[in-house]
């Protein structure tokens, strides 16, 4: 461990056993405590960790499968880094697991001593070796598997030292928790205090079958949409209320934005679905370009409403979103800026 790291885990630890020692605790832990002299228990980073574990899960077992070890592990870990801390953490029931005000009052010390220890040793091993180690990368499942997926080889063959492990989610991950290196996320996800970069840019457009079309008609004007089985990206009812936006024309003036609540008989959380279902002609879709570029080429979908532009929840944008510590390290930067080429050349 880095001489830094040690300093900011040690600060940390000062400063929050001052704090957890002011916060009320009025529960009573069933378990009894280890005494264990305060200098000869330093907290750990796997003190830590465990306690993040656990006020995450709220179960010794859960938080010991997630960390791959014994219950009586979690358990001594806890007792240690409440021995040390000099307060009591979590009570204990024969039902559940409580945090203490104290423990609530520790953990975001605790997840950033925890980040500043790992990452002091992650620069330790890449002054070893610069471009070695695993970027853990997380992506929406879409895109990651339609865009993401068709770049990262290349990476990986221009840094044979390098080793990536690809989470595709569409819900949001906490970096810190679940150690993420790099996040691709939507633009309208964007978190203020990550650093960020563009990766991609995405548009979005309606599209049918041709055969759909030829049945049920071309609408003219957006609220005829109201008027057709409409297909989206869908996860609650908001989801049916599209956005449109005329595509500016010089001379014409600002252009117009229309509200349409739509409808539809296929509800789906997955894009590649919907895309499945508008070429199997069961209505209009609300489709990202790059599933849809090559059935427009193709013939497969046609355009709809092609004056008219939707806006959408999501966004146009794609980003690399990172903490500055995890930007520290060489092979973190190395595919950062490999990502971000990959938008020039788009």
């Amino acid at each position: 461990m880095s001489r830094s790291s040690t300093a900011a885990s040690t600060a940390v630890s000062t400063a929050v056993s001052t704090a957890v020692s002011t916060a009320p605790s009025t529960a009573v832990s069933s378990r009894p405590r280890v005494v264990v002299p305060a200098a000869s228990a330093p907290v750990s980073s796997e003190m830590l960790l465990t306690f993040i574990e656990l006020s995450h899960h709220l179960s010794v077992s859960a938080t010991a499968t997630a960390l791959g070890c014994a219950k009586s592990v979690v358990s001594k870990r806890i007792a240690l880094l409440e021995s040390r801390l000099q307060t009591i953490l979590f009570s204990r029931t024969t039902r559940k697991i409580v945090p203490t005000p104290a423990a609530e009052a520790y953990l975001p010390f605790a997840r950033r001593a925890l980040a500043e220890i790992l990452g002091g040793e992650e620069s330790l091993r890449a002054q070893r070796a610069e471009l070695t180690g695993r970027i853990r990368l997380t992506a929406p499942v879409s895109w990651g598997q339609h865009v993401l997926s068709r770049r990262l080889p290349e990476f990986l063959r221009l840094h044979a030292g390098i080793e990536v492990e690809l989470l595709l989610a569409d819900r949001r991950l906490d970096l810190a928790r679940e150690r993420i290196d790099i996040a691709l996320r939507w633009s309208s996800s964007a978190s203020p205090e990550l650093t960020s970069t563009l990766v991609a840019s995405v548009g979005w457009v309606l599209a049918a079958s041709a055969e759909y079309l030829a049945r049920a008609g071309f609408p003219e004007q957006p609220g005829d949409l109201a008027d057709h089985p409409c297909l989206c990206y869908w996860r609650e009812t908001s989801d049916e209320r599209w956005t449109l936006a005329e595509n500016p024309a010089p001379g014409l003036g600002a252009p117009r934005r229309a509200v349409v609540q739509v409808h539809g008989r296929y509800h789906v959380d997955n894009p590649d679905a919907v895309a499945q279902a508008a070429l199997a002609g069961l209505g209009i879709a609300l489709l990202p370009d790059y599933l849809c570029q090559d059935a427009l080429s193709a013939g497969r979908l046609v355009r709809v409403l092609p004056r008219w532009t939707p806006q959408t929840q999501f966004g146009t944008q794609i980003l690399a979103l990172a903490t500055p510590e995890r930007l520290r390290l060489k092979r973190n930067q190395v595919l950062w800026r490999f990502l971000e080429a990959g938008d020039r050349a788009a």
